[in-house]
């Protein structure tokens, strides 16, 4: 029937009658006669009519379908115009392949070219009639997930000598190769372990010859060591008596110490119940003291005075006037002397400042510092 319409099997395929029949809808096998091609009946023979009529055979399609799908190895056939006709659930499951892919070309699924360049291999096995084996695939299914691959491209041929398609079948060798890996690197670790055993035992054997050369010179050391802890007990009490000695010298220290204390706080408290502003320089002009009546006139607190310069004091008395008495001051040791400055207060009011510089004297009589006794005249 010219422009009729052929309906096939879930088993049945037009693998080798391609040029006679149109596919319609190759998803449900439906096909149309070509205009120009043989009269079907001559060439095309369906799978089912092709058993012993002696065997009730019924359900053997659907039973070769679930066989094929059922296959622990990953499969896909694609006929010889490199269509997707068959694919199994083990391809669905690892290389996420669907019903949806079967009578797509193989070049637009993703398995043509993951986990190995597929078209090629198929090329070779359709044109050289022979099957191929593709060793030492590696796969990274996701992050951290590596898988290996032995891929086997085997050439069906029809009972006419004419090229079906191609099977690829995906052997999953990634438990064997880790496993090989595994003895690799155990044999490795072996040998690893044999070269240092071998070095180990050479250094034993000079060790051994080191301690018997050492215990000699253990022996020599502890005649020496006994010999030496005689000299340190001898030490030992020179030292305790030398410790006596330096306890009762640190009494004295420490007695010493709380005298020193006793008369600063003392000193401290002279100054600090003068009214009087007092500042107290060393040789380089430096404040050593700045008592509470100092703070009163000027507004500069002892921190901030202590350890300045005289001149760089930022105050209210003008302290380059005081130049020259400081200097007398600060070469001779009986020197005293009394100004009257004009100044500005913390207030920011203006006084006059009556200012008496001495020579701080050092046990000697040599100037060692500089005394500014400080009181403001009453208006």
């Amino acid at each position: 029937m010219p422009k009729g319409v052929l309906f096939l099997g879930k088993a049945e395929m037009l693998l080798s009658h391609s040029r006679i029949f149109d596919p319609i809808d190759l998803k449900r096998r439906l096909f149309r006669k070509t205009a120009t091609g043989p009269h079907p009946s001559a060439n095309f023979v369906s799978h089912t009519m092709v058993h012993d009529r002696r065997v009730d055979l019924r359900g053997m399609d659907e039973l070769r379908e679930h066989a094929f799908s059922a296959s622990p190895v990953a499969q896909i056939v694609v006929t010889a115009e490199d269509v997707v006709a068959l694919l199994n659930r083990q391809a669905e499951t690892t290389f996420g392949l669907s019903s949806k892919d079967v009578g797509r070309p193989l070049r637009d699924v993703d398995i043509s070219y993951r986990p190995v360049e597929l078209r090629g291999y198929v090329e070779q096995a359709r044109l050289e009639r022979k099957s191929l084996r593709i060793k030492d695939i590696e796969w990274l299914r996701g992050p951290g997930e590596s898988m290996w691959f032995e891929v086997h491209v085997n050439p069906l041929v029809g009972a006419d000598n004419t090229i079906l398609g191609v099977s690829v079948v995906f052997h999953d060798v990634t438990a064997a190769r880790r496993l090989l890996e595994d003895l690799e690197h155990a044999n490795r670790q072996l040998e690893s372990a044999y070269e240092e055993l071998q070095s180990t035992n050479e250094e034993l054997e000079t060790t051994n010859e080191e301690l018997q050369s050492t215990v000699e010179e253990l022996e020599t050391t502890n005649e020496e060591l006994q010999s030496t802890n005689e000299e340190l007990e001898t030490m030992n009490e020179e030292l305790q008596s030398t410790n006596d000695e330096l306890q009762t010298i640190n009494d004295a220290l420490r007695e010493r110490t709380g005298e020193l204390d006793r008369v600063n706080e003392f000193l401290e408290s002279i100054l600090t119940s003068l009214r009087a502003g007092v500042i107290v320089l060393d040789v380089q002009m430096r404040v050593l003291a700045w008592n509470r009546g100092a703070e009163e006139l000027w507004g500069v607190r002892r921190d901030e005075a202590e350890g300045e310069h005289l001149l760089n004091l930022d105050i209210g008395l003008p302290v380059a006037d005081l130049r020259p008495v400081v200097r007398a001051a600060l070469s001779d040791g009986a020197f005293m002397e009394e100004v009257k400055l004009s100044a500005v207060n913390r207030r920011g009011r203006e006084v006059v400042i009556r200012v008496v510089c001495s020579s701080l004297r050092a046990n000697g009589g040599e100037p060692d510092g500089a005394i500014l006794v400080m009181e403001q005249q009453e208006g």
